[in-house]
């Protein structure tokens, strides 16, 4: 743990800070580190610290989602752009949301009873990462290996999902460090620059598998969020030039289509509605989306008290090399 505290700073630009003013008092105070990099993974701006280490969440789906790409099994799939973009989606469980997941399943002649995401309400295809784990079975079926224990760490899927998040990195296997997120998945313990140097390659066009992943989402926003969602209004308020993706605990990816740019964001302590303001005062720093769509984008998400605002304090700064 204090190795992450140790050099908070290195950038020598502060923090991004959020306050809740609740009339004219402040009550919360949250503080963000954000940067910006290109697909080499040079940092273009900062604020706070760059190598800030954090847990990527479900920021990794797009990642995630390769294989079931590049094995050919989401082609397979009638209108299959629809079934990448739920494969990258932390959805609501819509009735449309969980069809899509159902559709991927239904594709492959699996059963629903595989599904390993938590069972929310009434079916696991209405939990928010059934999109996913869908994909990942279909990927096993497709490839013949085991559906049973397609979580586990030494699974070939997740072997296979390490293996290219140390090629995209350029990172040895070794170094990078997996826990358990909420849904039985791995998710992986990365530096703030990594992450969105995972995202710059997302917006690249590079890679032929990540083009896929980047269109479907463009194509698909609600299937990624919801409407009135933050992710999903992105995406459509920007008519695809921004994608967005967040994670839980206040960690916010964001990337410039076409551009190999990205941009990675930690709240420290985890909220979510400083992610937002962040990533919204972010966005009109970087002139992204105008000044009106991030307006309505605002109205939409935020759903304060009368007599409480959100004021954002901070903003990224080129790095001197």
């Amino acid at each position: 743990m204090s190795s992450n505290f140790k050099n908070l700073y290195t950038s020598n630009h502060p923090p991004i800070e959020v306050s809740l003013k609740r009339g004219s008092f402040i009550e919360s105070v949250h503080k963000i580190h954000a940067v910006v990099c290109d697909k080499k993974g040079r940092v273009l701006m900062c604020a706070g610290n760059p190598e800030y280490k954090s847990f990527i969440r479900s920021a990794l789906k797009p990642f995630q989602a390769i294989p079931f790409v590049s094995s050919g099994a989401s082609s397979q799939i009638n209108e299959s752009f629809k079934s990448i973009a739920i494969a990258c989606g932390s959805h609501k469980g819509t009735t449309l949301q969980a069809r899509e997941a159902f559709k991927i399943l239904w594709e492959f002649d699996i059963d629903i009873k595989n599904l390993k995401c938590p069972c929310n309400i009434d079916s696991p295809l209405r939990h928010n990462c059934s999109g996913k784990h869908a994909a990942f079975l279909a990927t096993c079926k497709k490839l013949n290996w085991p559906l049973k224990s397609y979580l586990k760490g030494d699974h070939p899927l997740q072997i296979e999902i390490f293996r290219i998040i140390s090629d995209l990195l350029n990172l040895p296997a070794s170094e990078i460090y997996a826990e358990r997120d909420d849904c039985g998945a791995p998710t992986l313990f990365l530096k703030l620059v990594e992450i969105a140097r995972l995202y710059s390659l997302l917006s690249s066009s590079d890679n032929a598998e990540l083009e896929q992943i980047s269109r479907a989402m463009i194509m698909h926003p609600t299937l990624i969020s919801g409407d009135n969602y933050f992710d999903t209004e992105i995406i459509k308020a920007s008519h695809g030039q921004v994608i967005s993706k967040g994670g839980a605990e206040g960690v916010l990816c964001l990337a410039k289509s076409n551009e190999g740019i990205g941009l990675a964001l930690k709240v420290e302590d985890g909220s979510r509605r400083a992610k937002h303001a962040v990533g919204l005062h972010l966005l009109k720093q970087l002139e992204w989306i105008t000044n009106l769509r991030i307006q309505d984008i605002e109205e939409k998400i935020f759903k304060l008290s009368e007599g409480v605002n959100l004021e954002v304090k901070g903003e990224l700064k080129f790095q001197e090399s």
